[in-house]
């Protein structure tokens, strides 16, 4: 057997024992079979492979993160070391800062925060409260999650609990197919930061803004906490698992699917859709003036 076809069979197989949605496993094995059987992956290197792949399972089913991605760091194949996507995350995590990019007072002593990644509650708790420590005195806030490509749900409660005012507040559910089970998300009793209450909190989204991202700017919305500025976001609401393949190629596997306890259901497909819809380039301009017109309307 090829080893793409090697890496093909492990990935269908990871996705029959564990997508989030068991009634269309059986079309996304036959439409990749198909493909296989005609020849479509023949020749391509192992990035390409990724790409068609992917490609042939979101025709079917258009989940955006059930795919194949290619690594450039090595994967390892033992059952053991299967949470090396986890060590690598945090590592990542570490790298950048847990997400937070940059912290700045802007005209009229509104904070921006340039959030690119949502860190996980516990690694990233310390960086989460020293910037909204250096946000706390502000006017208004500017939360920047143009670039946010996701992270972790636990992270995502604990931003949205800066800008609620206790633990009272159910954020959203999370279910997971494995266990059948549903887990609750609210906000967090003790924060290393004061709560940001009181003031506006706009929040920036782009085409770009992915899962994690989403999942803050959602809620956020959801719950009347925050007015988002931009573009629909790109609509990845499904928790995933990654799991090696092939020494070079993971298979993301949405396992677990987030429900909002004020909506009911989720940006999955669809994105976040902005209360205030402005090309992202323009989105900071256009939530700065509503921050200062506020300000200026509350003086007056």
């Amino acid at each position: 057997m090829p080893p793409y076809e090697e890496i093909i069979e492990r990935a269908l197989e990871r996705i029959g024992a564990g997508y989030l949605f068991p009634e269309r496993t059986a079309d996304i094995d036959a439409a990749v079979r198909r493909r296989l059987a005609a020849g479509a992956y023949d020749g391509l290197d192992e990035r390409a492979l990724c790409e068609t792949v992917t490609a042939d399972i979101q025709q079917v089913c258009p989940d955006q993160h059930l795919r194949l991605l290619w690594s450039e760091e090595p994967q390892s194949m033992e059952p053991e070391d299967q949470d090396a996507g986890k060590a690598a995350f945090l590592a990542l995590l570490r790298a950048e800062n847990h997400g937070v990019r940059q912290v700045e007072r802007l005209d009229g002593g509104v904070a921006l925060v340039d959030l690119r990644l949502i860190s996980t509650a516990d690694e990233g708790a310390a960086v989460i409260g020293a910037a909204m420590q250096l946000a706390a005195l502000s006017s208004a806030l500017v939360l920047d999650l143009r670039e946010c490509r996701g992270g972790s749900p636990e992270g995502a409660a604990m931003w949205c609990s800066y800008f609620f005012p206790d633990d009272q507040v159910h954020l959203n559910d999370i279910y997971e197919r494995s266990t059948g089970t549903t887990r609750q998300y609210w906000t967090t009793a003790h924060l290393p930061a004061p709560r940001y209450l009181d003031r506006p909190v706009y929040v920036l989204t782009s085409a770009r803004t992915f899962s994690g991202g989403e999942d803050v700017a959602y809620t956020l919305q959801a719950h009347g906490r925050a007015v988002v500025v931009g573009e629909t976001t790109r609509g990845g609401a499904h928790p995933t698992d990654r799991h090696a393949v092939g020494e070079h190629v993971l298979v993301a596997v949405p396992t677990a699917r987030t429900v909002s306890t004020v909506t009911g259901g989720n940006w999955e497909g669809v994105g976040v859709v902005p209360d205030i819809p402005v090309p992202a380039g323009q989105a900071l301009d256009t939530a700065l003036d509503r921050a200062l017109g506020a300000a200026r309307n509350a003086a007056g």
